[in-house]
């Protein structure tokens, strides 16, 4: 007679990894795209009857199918890229700052306000430089603004950088409808299009070249920043734990202050950049929606800013090729979105298996003749 009940063990655990090399993580990255690839041809023929291929050689085409197709998705891409560092030492510090929609945007307005009311006030010369200098002003205020109450009175960061997002839109829109070009047309249209006045040089006949050099600086000083400066050890250590960093003597609120105001200030560059460097205007949408995209991309990169750089590429790569889709096969714009999100669902996915791996249950046979064994030794 057995001394005890077999208990039956489920069918899988889901146990997390030490750690993988990083040429395995990234066979796991490739091996979700691949799998997102057939997975999206298998449901785009489904619903289209269109070739699989086709679509695929469309987005390829559609994102870097001529030179002004791969410049504008290399400025695309510089753009997200800035956002993306801009919150990075912030969320590496767990503070989750879901704001740089409204701080980028409140830095391109102040950029903008500069281009309409400082034209003909101050020198030519000088119209860049401070332009740059009040979007960063800008930006840093708007990200300093929720750091203070979350250092001072503990509020919710997520919901008040939120809020402000709504805020810096309001402004915006509010400006808009005075500055109208024609008034009542909503639109200011473009600022200095006859003198160029605030407008970033074209670098090598390339327009988009300056803005593009600036982000790859920004990207190499953000990652020297967080790995090598004290600053960017302090951020880690309040990222792991706020107790632990006040008992080796960190000021947190300190620390929190200080890299909201960074994190803030590299937002109202990117602003700058949109305005003066490929918008020269500004609206409610100049953003489009960048804020949160980067949010994707440095956690995709956990938190590396070099790593951000094919990050940033890849969803900007989908995003460009999937409206060359919708337009040039005839589909739904809807359809294309469907697209971007099936890989990026797979690419988002493919983290789990890199962090945990799932442990399936021993085969029955080899748990019957444990407990035979068992019971044996027992009456032994």
């Amino acid at each position: 007679m057995k001394m005890h009940e077999k208990v039956r063990e489920p069918l899988f655990h889901i146990i997390k990894r030490d750690g993988l090399v990083w040429w395995k993580s990234w066979l796991i990255r490739i091996a979700a795209v691949a799998a997102a690839l057939l997975f999206s041809g298998v449901i785009s023929y489904a619903i289209t009857g269109e070739n699989p291929m086709d679509i695929y050689l469309t987005m390829i085409d559609g994102a870097v199918g001529s030179t002004h197709r791969v410049w504008n998705l290399l400025q695309a891409m510089a753009m997200l890229l800035c956002v993306s560092l801009a919150v990075t030492p912030a969320f590496k510090m767990r503070f989750w700052n879901i704001g740089a929609e409204g701080q980028a945007l409140i830095g391109g307005f102040a950029a903008a306000a500069c281009m309409l009311k400082l034209t003909g006030v101050i020198p030519d010369a000088l119209m860049i430089p401070t332009m740059l200098l009040l979007s960063i002003v800008a930006g840093a205020i708007w990200g300093v603004i929720p750091a203070f109450f979350k250092a001072n009175w503990g509020t919710n960061e997520t919901l008040f950088t939120l809020m402000m997002n709504y805020i810096a839109m309001q402004i915006v829109s509010y400006f808009v409808s005075i500055w109208a070009v024609p008034r009542g047309s909503g639109q200011i249209g473009m600022i200095n299009g006859s003198s160029n006045i605030g407008w970033l040089p074209r670098l090598f006949g390339q327009k988009y070249l300056v803005s593009i050099l600036v982000v790859l600086l920004l990207t190499v000083l953000v990652y020297i920043y967080l790995k090598y400066s004290k600053h960017g050890y302090e951020i880690s250590v309040v990222g792991e734990s706020e107790n632990t960093a006040r008992y080796i003597g960190i000021n947190v609120k300190k620390v929190i202050i200080r890299t909201m105001l960074i994190s803030g200030a590299l937002c109202g560059v990117a602003g700058f950049l949109l305005v003066a460097g490929s918008d020269h205007s500004i609206t409610s949408d100049t953003i489009g929606g960048r804020g949160f995209t980067a949010i994707m991309v440095s956690w995709l990169a956990k938190f590396n800013p070099l790593t951000m750089i094919l990050t940033s590429f890849i969803l900007v790569f989908m995003e460009k090729g999937a409206g060359e889709v919708a337009t040039d096969l005839g589909l739904n714009h809807a359809f294309s979105d469907i697209i971007t999100g099936i890989i990026i669902f797979f690419i988002i996915g493919s983290e789990f298996f890199i962090h945990y791996q799932i442990k399936f249950r021993e085969k029955e046979k080899a748990s019957i003749d444990q407990d035979d064994k068992t019971e044996k030794e027992v009456k032994a």
